[in-house]
């Protein structure tokens, strides 16, 4: 007998609580979350409100708010509620360490030697839900030797087998019983009520060690974690029970139903392995120092990140990672704690590129009456590979110079973040329009790579300074103007250059370009500036002639 106790925690209502736990005015109404499955909208999770009005997971929107007309609902988000499990994962790690999502929505936990810690089997199950209960969430528990028993126990532990037609179940009824049945009142028409189901708390869900076969016999076919076609046909068979399966020939079940079914027996009743094999935990990047007495001056916690530095880099570059964002936490003697970030236009594991982003920030550390603790983190991490170049000696020095001069550059692009912020430093890329004010995108210096080769030229020169077109005060024909009013100022034409008739896209409805078809001039005046004049041939707006820019 195998000395395994596993435990199976499933939390039917996960999508829905999540919400709930999000926005409690939630709780009180019927709140129901949708996915589409095969071009049609289905319902995935639902809170109890929505349960006790008739609403059940699998069902059609269209049914359930028929059934439900006050029912809300809120689209599926998969990404939120596999984070939400990652972290009820981490909260699992309190009763053992070897805990593993199941199914999307459900945990197991290998609780083998660990449940005498917490005073037994069935006081660990009562922790367990006082703490779901804490948390708003609905779990039903099953424990048992194998993992299979108790995943069955979770979800069917108390649920007698259905019948698989409507006459089967009458089928040691009384004679006298089924002549009554037809005029037997429905209980919505003055009938009596059906009986309630038994509450899950009140349904023992613990398998006692040894007792598997026992404790599965009662449960119907698809505790076995059986396909739905296969349990449709052993239904049909009069197959109803797991306890009608376990006295089979193994031999004719798998010739008639497949190997997977025999194999799922095995694993509930514990003759096939099945481990619980838990999610690597995610890299982890900090280091601290404990000080023997308190320290005040920017020289001495630079002396401490001096430390601290080489011993995180390390720890990057043993993982293959580099850092992005670092934070430095000063913990002073009065229990305050005083943090600084900075971040790197490129990730590394070099502590010389990061000390003097750090140095920056020191001044805005206020020691107080003391700091006794420094810790450094690397909050934001990313995979980093290293280039080693090789080939002829002088394509190898022009490929290091190339890159000390990207090196150079991203340090100066950090120092600059640092103190105006990553997100404010930004470079232009080429992009592929013939607009004007479209021939470029601007990106995050940080987060891109500068464009490689020529800046593609225009066909025609364009101007240094470019804003929004403003009105020139001239006659509104297409011949360009000996003399105009721009800015309030008089201007006479020296000479001009042009016209470079540009048309807007006519596949996007740009409300900057509704002019039409435009007229560029490149005009000098007479007092020395270089504009650039166009005339708009109007399209849904009146024509007219508009500067849009300004040449050195």
């Amino acid at each position: 007998m195998s000395d395994r106790r596993i435990l199976s925690l499933w939390f039917p209502r996960l999508g829905a609580e999540r919400l709930i736990r999000r926005q409690p005015m939630l709780a009180d109404q019927p709140l129901a979350v949708i996915e589409e499955r095969q071009n049609m909208q289905l319902v995935s999770s639902l809170n109890g409100v929505a349960q006790g009005q008739g609403v059940h997971v699998g069902q059609p929107v269209r049914d359930a708010h028929a059934m439900c007309p006050g029912l809300m609902t809120h689209q599926r988000s998969t990404v939120g509620e596999q984070r939400f499990l990652e972290s009820l994962q981490r909260w699992a790690g309190k009763f053992s360490p070897w805990v593993a999502p199941e199914d999307g929505d459900a945990l197991v936990v290998d609780l083998t030697g660990c449940a005498h810690l917490f005073g037994g089997e069935r006081a660990l199950m009562q922790v367990v839900e006082e703490d779901c209960t804490d948390l708003g969430l609905s779990v039903l528990m099953g424990l048992a030797d194998t993992r299979g028993a108790a995943w069955a126990l979770a979800r069917f532990a108390g649920r007698a087998a259905g019948a698989n037609r409507s006459g089967d179940a009458i089928d040691q009824e009384a004679r006298a019983t089924r002549s009554r049945a037809g005029k037997r009142r429905h209980w919505t028409k003055g009938g009596a009520a059906p009986a309630l189901r038994t509450q899950a708390s009140d349904v023992v869900r613990i398998a006692t060690p040894g007792q598997t076969y026992s404790a599965l016999s009662p449960l119907p076919i698809a505790a076995l974690r059986l396909e739905p076609d296969v349990a449709a046909q052993l239904a049909r068979l009069g197959l109803r029970r797991v306890g009608d399966l376990l006295g089979q020939p193994r031999a004719a079940l798998a010739r008639r139903f497949g190997r997977g079914l025999v194999l799922r027996l095995d694993q509930a009743m514990g003759s096939a392995p099945e481990p619980v094999s838990p999610a690597k935990a995610p890299d982890h990047f900090a280091v601290r120092m404990t000080l023997p007495d308190p320290i005040g001056l920017a020289e001495d916690v630079m002396a401490g990140v001096d430390r601290l530095l080489p011993r995180l880099c390390k720890a990057l570059e043993n993982k293959g990672k580099g850092a992005r964002r670092i934070a430095l936490h000063a913990h002073r003697s009065d229990h305050a704690i005083e943090a600084v970030e900075v971040g790197l236009a490129r990730p590394s594991f070099d502590p010389h590129r990061m000390r003097p982003l750090l140095e920056m920030k020191i001044a805005d550390i206020d020691a107080g009456f003391g700091i006794d603790m420094l810790r450094l983190v690397a909050t934001q991490v990313e995979p980093l590979y290293q280039e080693n170049v090789v080939g002829h000696a002088q394509a190898g020095v022009a490929a290091r110079t190339q890159q000390g001069n990207a090196n150079a550059l991203d340090d100066l692009v950090g120092r600059l973040g640092a103190r105006v912020g990553l997100d404010a430093i930004q470079r232009l890329h080429p992009a592929s329009s013939h607009i004007p004010e479209k021939s470029h995108k601007v990106m995050a210096a940080a987060w891109s790579e500068p464009h490689e080769g020529p800046w593609p030229a225009p066909p025609n020169p364009r101007p240094l300074l470019m804003w929004h077109p403003e009105p020139v005060h001239a006659a509104a024909t297409p011949r360009l103007p000996e003399t105009f009013r721009w800015r309030g100022r008089d201007l006479t034409r020296l000479r001009a250059l042009g016209p470079e008739r540009i048309a807007p896209e006519w596949w996007l409805d740009d409300p900057n370009w509704r002019s039409g078809v435009r007229d560029y001039w490149v005009t000098d005046t007479t007092d020395g500036q270089r504009l650039w004049l166009f005339y708009g041939h109007g399209g849904t707006m009146s024509p007219g002639w508009f500067c849009q820019g300004s040449f050195a």
